[in-house]
C-alpha cells in the first residue's frame, strides 16, 4: 500500500491508498473494508447513547475494524460538556478494553482531552485529528503521548508549515477527512515541508501505523 490515509468520511476504493473511513453506529456501512467507529460529539444523542455504543462493541470486534472515533469534545457546540465529557469517557474505555486506537476530535478542549486522557490512564494511542493549532498546543500534547494528524490545514494555512516539521517523524498521520483532494496531495506537501522526498513519507507513515494499529500496510 503506497499510502495510508488515516482518516476521511468517504470511501473512494483506490488500490493503492488504505482508507480509514469513519462510520457512525445508525448509519454503519458494511462494504467498506477498514474503517473507525464512534460517537460524534456533533451527533450525540442522550437516550440513543447507549445502543450506539452497543454496536460499537460489536464492530469493534471485527477484523476490519481498525479504531474508534472520531469521538471527543467540542466547545463551539451546543451539546452540554457535561454529556460530551461523559460519551467520550464511555468510548476511550471501551478502546481501553479492546486495545484499540483513538481518532480525537477536538475543539478548543485540548487540555480537557488531555486531562481525561490522564484521569482513566488510557494506554491506547490517542490520535488528534485534523490538527490545526500552534507548535506549544502541539508539543502539549506530544508530551502527553498523542499522535497528530495532518490535512486539511496542512494545505490551507501556510503557517503550519512550522508545526508540522516540529513534530517528531514517528508520532504523525496525514488525511482528508472532508476535502476533494487526494491523500498523494497531503504526502506531497507532508515530503516537501520534512525535505525528505516522498518515499520517505511513505516509509514512515507506513512504520507509524505499524506502531498504532499492530499491522502492516499491505
Amino acid at each position: 500500500m503506497k499510502f495510508f490515509n488515516f482518516h476521511t468520511h468517504k470511501y473512494t476504493n483506490q488500490s493503492d491508498v488504505l482508507e480509514l473511513v469513519n462510520q457512525y453506529p445508525q448509519e454503519f456501512d458494511a462494504s467498506i473494508p477498514f474503517y473507525s467507529i464512534g460517537i460524534h460529539p456533533w451527533y450525540i444523542v442522550e437516550d440513543r447513547v447507549e445502543s450506539d455504543l452497543e454496536i460499537m462493541e460489536s464492530k469493534l470486534q471485527e477484523m476490519n475494524c481498525l479504531a474508534i472515533g472520531e469521538c471527543g469534545l467540542d466547545k463551539r457546540i451546543e451539546i452540554p460538556m457535561e454529556l460530551q465529557q461523559a460519551v467520550f469517557e464511555k468510548q476511550l474505555l471501551l478502546a481501553q478494553k479492546y486495545g484499540m486506537p483513538v481518532v480525537i476530535h477536538c475543539v478548543a478542549a485540548f487540555q480537557e482531552v488531555i486531562a481525561i486522557k490522564k484521569k482513566l490512564q488510557i494506554s491506547v494511542p490517542m490520535i488528534i485529528h485534523g490538527f490545526s493549532k500552534k507548535e506549544q498546543t502541539a508539543k502539549q500534547l506530544l508530551d502527553n503521548g498523542f499522535y497528530i494528524s495532518f490535512g486539511k490545514y496542512l494545505l490551507r494555512n501556510s503557517e503550519l508549515e512550522s508545526v508540522f516539521k516540529s513534530i517528531p517523524n514517528d508520532r504523525f498521520f496525514l488525511e482528508t477527512d472532508t476535502i476533494e483532494e487526494n491523500i498523494d496531495v497531503v504526502y506531497a506537501l507532508a515530503a516537501k515541508y520534512k525535505s525528505v522526498n516522498l518515499e520517505e513519507i511513505q516509509r514512515q507513515i507506513n512504520s507509524n501505523f505499524q506502531a498504532v494499529f499492530k499491522k502492516n500496510l499491505v
